[in-house]
């Protein structure tokens, strides 16, 4: 047996990792998530809104970003609505409006008490990165002018007593990038102290720490963000747990079972090492080494 691990050949290595990414995805496992700070704030922040409080959501990511960055998005378009927020959304990269969509698929069929015009609406995508963020608070009427219909914002309900995002409680970014929540935090945020709270992928969350506490509230980074999320959600709003809910198209659970995988290979990796060290020193007792 010894000889055998030994001379292990690496394909032996490679077939035992690829087991274990598979099983979790298979079984649709998932583990329990440990404490986590930065999303807890985030859901404290929405959770603590006035219920029908007027928030935007602008989801600045693309199909790229989309395996770290969809299940949160999933999962703010699901809190919002659990807690009548009023939902603006918008994006400022050409290929967010499609993520967009999924969260309204998700309002149209897991909510249809809720009605597009009064509980939530979509501006679409407007070319301009920082440009569009500094219009935004300027005039948004003049802006967009409509919404992604092609429907004029002066005839949907949701949009009296709205003229710029200073007339939103709260901002919700999830960001792939330039332009994202950096520049929403210094062209909106910032100089017109509204607060945000942001999703974004691994790579760019070190760079807004900077922004933490004040005017970001809270961030979830990467995936491992995204699943603390999902849990704190399930466990506030028990009914997200349910079978429905987790074999949707756009499961509850998306953040969590993506981290099974992560957790049984790192799981393995980790006793491999240990395994290897151990056959080392018993070589080396035994003079072999």
């Amino acid at each position: 047996m010894m000889n055998f691990l030994r001379n292990l050949d690496r394909r032996w290595v490679f077939l035992l990792m690829g087991v274990a990414v598979a099983l979790p995805l298979l079984l649709k496992a998932t583990f329990p998530e440990s404490k986590n700070p930065g999303a807890e704030k985030v859901f404290e922040t929405i959770e603590n809104l006035p219920d029908g409080s007027r928030i935007l959501l602008s989801y600045d990511y693309d199909p790229g970003s989309q395996g770290e960055l969809m299940p949160m998005a999933m999962a703010f378009a699901r809190h919002c609505a659990e807690k009548k927020h009023r939902m603006y959304f918008m994006c400022l990269w050409p290929l967010g409006e499609p993520m967009i969509q999924e969260a309204m698929n998700i309002l149209e069929t897991e909510f249809p008490d809720l009605e597009y015009g009064i509980d939530y609406m979509n501006f679409g995508y407007k070319p301009g990165a920082e440009a569009v963020i500094k219009n935004t608070v300027q005039d948004l009427l003049t802006l967009f002018g409509t919404d992604y219909n092609k429907t004029s914002l002066s005839s949907i309900p949701m949009m009296k007593g709205v003229r710029t995002i200073k007339n939103m409680k709260l901002i919700i970014n999830c960001s792939a990038g330039d332009p994202g929540t950096k520049q929403w935090i210094q062209y909106a945020a910032t100089p017109e102290r509204i607060p945000i709270v942001a999703g974004v992928t691994g790579v760019q969350a070190p760079q807004l720490v900077p922004y933490l506490p004040w005017p970001l509230l809270g961030q979830l980074a990467a995936i491992k963000g995204a699943a603390a999320y999902e849990d704190l959600l399930m466990r506030a709003y028990p009914r997200f747990s349910e079978p429905d809910y987790i074999n949707a198209a756009q499961s509850t659970t998306a953040a969590l079972s993506r981290m099974g995988p992560q957790f049984v290979a790192h799981l393995l990796m980790i006793g491999l090492i240990i395994l290897g060290n151990l056959i080392y020193f018993i070589d080396r007792r035994r003079g072999k080494a």
